[in-house]
């Protein structure tokens, strides 16, 4: 098979869209997760319903959490998990859950300044602390420079691991806001991305940072 002949196929504009257009926007679904205004996720926080088809325990309590800078009120059991809450709860799907206990990284958000895996911390432990989730970076509807980044350096495949990847970074650039290629390999090492994309992703880091 001549694959050259079939990677120019792919990228024909006559196929109405080429690879790279169809990568291009499937990654900003990616790291955007939600490009509605934030006023619309602002209001999805204050209306946050009971977890998706769980029946609460009679032990459930309410807690107040600070996400993205809104306070939110949620009813909670003591074991649901800080991931099953920004999920279940405050539809902010784009905190992947992945592993369970700790070692992916895709669950990863910024908790007081510093990155935390949202699976291995319960939600009535996050009270009174600042919680930032991808949802958090889009300013007016529009992605960060990160965000950007990350689609016009092709750091993304699948991008299930994306969100948490992001989220590491801007924890690296909010405090060394230009990073070397090994300060990012450092700073992301707790995420693991399955199709391999490292390269790029150290890539789309430093350049964001420059």
């Amino acid at each position: 098979m001549d694959h050259a002949k079939e990677d120019k196929k792919m990228d024909s504009p006559e196929k109405g869209m080429s690879r790279r257009g169809f990568l291009k926007g499937l990654g900003v679904t990616s790291v955007g997760v939600a490009t509605a205004p934030k006023a619309e996720l602002l209001a999805k926080l204050e209306n946050a319903p009971s977890p998706n088809g769980k029946l609460l325990d009679k032990d459930s309590v309410s807690i107040s959490l600070l996400v993205n800078g809104q306070k939110v009120k949620v009813q909670v059991e003591p074991r649901f998990t800080l991931a099953e809450v920004l999920r279940d709860q405050l539809g902010l799907t784009g905190t992947k859950i992945g592993c369970e206990r700790g070692s992916c990284g895709a669950c990863t958000v910024i908790m007081d300044g510093n990155t935390v895996n949202a699976c291995m911390i319960l939600a009535i432990d996050a009270v009174g602390h600042k919680i930032e989730t991808i949802e958090g970076l889009e300013s007016n509807g529009e992605l960060s420079k990160l965000q950007k980044s990350f689609i016009e350096h092709d750091g993304l495949q699948c991008g299930f691991c994306t969100p948490g990847m992001i989220m590491s970074a801007k924890d690296l650039l909010d405090k060394n806001p230009h990073p070397t290629r090994e300060e990012v390999q450092e700073a992301t090492a707790g995420n693991l991305c399955r199709c391999g994309s490292y390269p790029k992703v150290f890539e789309a880091v430093v350049a964001s940072g420059k």
